[in-house]
């Protein structure tokens, strides 16, 4: 049941022409957007490209340039929340257009998106939660800072999977995929406002492995620029510590829903 959706808007360019779609969490990228999707344009075929902006600034979301690569549907969040509710919005608006299953990427050009093909395999084979990771066979990182790679390995992961009872090796990663049944049950119920940042990743991952739902890491490469700004929205201290809280509060199950009541 979808309970909670921020307010958007949608601006869909093409009808639905697969049976996936894949949302691309964008606020503010500028080029890195742009690049990515020219990255991504071979794949318009089989899987439909959504832009799921948070409320960009910078010109990069223009419907022309959008649509000359291939993208199918723009949505943009207008409403209050950060990436929880631009996931939200994105689920919501997936789900009522009929899609089986979602995939997610950061639209920050550090992702591969060649691993697409292997995201829509594994969800045809019925899989429910797909958990993209440079850290098993078949799958690379590159200029991964120091700090990110430590806390990933050491922290976040083993959290994650004592939580769950799966063996994830990387949970900060956002190329992802979700079944329609997944985000549909009652019993994970992500359409919560109480899902604003970070902590929707964080809790899908726990939740599906929990309930058992099929579940399954997917090798991709992540490649952090040389040099320059560190593409994220993560400040150092601040923006650290609070994805640590939230962190916390999922692996010690502060998300599950009550069965029978809304929030």
């Amino acid at each position: 049941m979808i309970q909670s959706v921020p307010i958007f808007t949608a601006e869909e360019f093409s009808p639905r022409r697969n049976r996936y779609c894949v949302a691309v969490f964008v606020i503010n990228e500028g080029s890195r957007l742009l690049k990515q999707l020219v990255r991504m344009e071979r794949f318009a075929e089989e899987v439909d490209i959504v832009i799921a902006d948070g409320g960009s600034t910078d010109g990069s979301i223009g419907r022309r340039g959008l649509e000359a690569r291939g993208v199918n549907s723009l949505l943009v969040k207008t409403g209050a929340g950060k990436l929880g509710a631009q996931m939200r919005m994105a689920f919501a608006w997936a789900l009522d257009r009929g899609y089986e299953g979602s995939i997610t990427i950061d639209g920050n050009n550090k992702d591969d998106p060649s691993a697409i093909p292997k995201f829509i395999r594994l969800l045809d084979e019925g899989f429910d939660h797909l958990q993209g990771s440079r850290f098993i066979a078949g799958g690379h990182a590159e200029n991964t800072p120091l700090f990110r790679l430590v806390g990933v390995r050491a922290v976040h992961a083993p959290l994650i999977r004592l939580a769950s009872g799966f063996r994830y090796t990387d949970t900060t990663n956002g190329f992802r995929a979700y079944s329609r049944r997944l985000l549909l049950d009652e019993r994970v119920a992500p359409f919560r406002e109480i899902f604003v940042g970070y902590e929707l990743h964080y809790y899908l991952a726990i939740r599906a492995a929990e309930l058992g739902f099929r579940v399954r890491e997917v090798p991709v490469a992540r490649v952090y620029p040389e040099k320059g700004p560190m593409p994220t929205k993560i400040s150092l201290v601040r923006g650290n510590l609070e994805v640590l809280g939230k962190l916390f509060r999922a692996c010690r199950h502060r998300y599950d829903p009550v069965l029978g009541k809304s929030e």
